[in-house]
């Protein structure tokens, strides 16, 4: 498969369509009986990959959880990616970068060049420098065959007051981007761009129903989202969601037959 929504589709129809998120935030690591270090990040975050690996189709883990240890968490991190590329998953590095020129080709050259060690399947942009900002990395995953998610409507409650905004065009925020998005896969052909849109609001102020990309739903779980009400939000595009959940498999850590359980119990298998 030479792309990512390609080979995303294929993996999907194999293991179902669900991101693992990987937060090892100190709450987690306390649970497991983990100390809040270096070490303690990397038994779980790789315990999870090792549980899971072969069962769901896609991790994400969160860059900010291991930057926080410095230099020997962003390592933890590339192992971590590593062992997801070994499991034969994919992997969505949720980074939220956004910059403009030089500063985002660096960024890009961070997480989608070949030869970075931090190479992910995909990432997640911040798009709120203007759409354009973002055009070093969304050149790079096309030439790299990786994937970029933009936040459109984030699941946070504070993200409206910019995401929902009036544009002159008439149109939200987010529909700016996700109408830009939908035209740069249209124009590509290899339909990279996806979406975040959360899973936590009944309406989310943007309309997806025609969009032509992988649509990521965080918020599903912990934060008051269900497998069980995506169609009731998204309609038609349901068959479009990656829906994503951390801290609800999380728990069932750290034994691997509690988390394989805690996986089963969200999407009912």
């Amino acid at each position: 498969m030479s792309n990512y929504a390609e080979r995303l589709r294929a993996l999907t129809a194999q293991r179902g369509a669900l991101c693992v998120g990987i937060d090892p935030h100190p709450q987690i690591l306390e649970a497991w009986g983990l100390a809040d270090d270096v070490k303690g990040l990397e038994a779980c975050a790789r315990t999870m990959v090792a549980a899971l690996g072969e069962k769901a189709a896609v991790f994400k883990p969160q860059s900010a959880f291991y930057e926080v240890y410095g230099s020997e968490g962003i390592a933890v991190l590339e192992r971590v990616l590593d062992d997801i590329r070994q499991a034969g998953a994919l992997s969505i590095l949720d980074v939220k970068r956004g910059d403009i020129g030089s500063t985002m080709a660096g960024y890009a050259r961070a997480y989608l060049a070949e030869d970075s060690s931090l190479r992910a399947d995909a990432i997640t942009l911040s798009p709120y420098l203007g759409f354009e900002s973002l055009r070093p990395a969304i050149d790079l995953a096309h030439q790299t065959g990786r994937g970029i998610y933009l936040l459109a409507r984030t699941s946070n409650p504070e993200g409206g007051d910019v995401q929902l905004a009036r544009t002159e065009r008439g149109t939200s925020v987010s529909q700016l981007m996700v109408d830009a998005a939908a035209a740069e896969n249209e124009r590509s052909g290899q339909y990279a761009l996806g979406l975040v849109v959360g899973g936590t609001h009944a309406d989310p102020g943007c309309d997806v129903s025609a969009f032509n990309g992988s649509i990521l739903v965080p918020g599903i779980g912990a934060q008051g989202g269900t497998i069980e009400g995506l169609r009731g939000i998204f309609g038609d595009a349901v068959d479009r969601l990656l829906p994503s959940a951390s801290r609800q498999i999380m728990q069932g850590g750290p034994s691997a037959q509690g988390l394989q359980d805690a996986l089963a119990g969200l999407v009912g298998r």
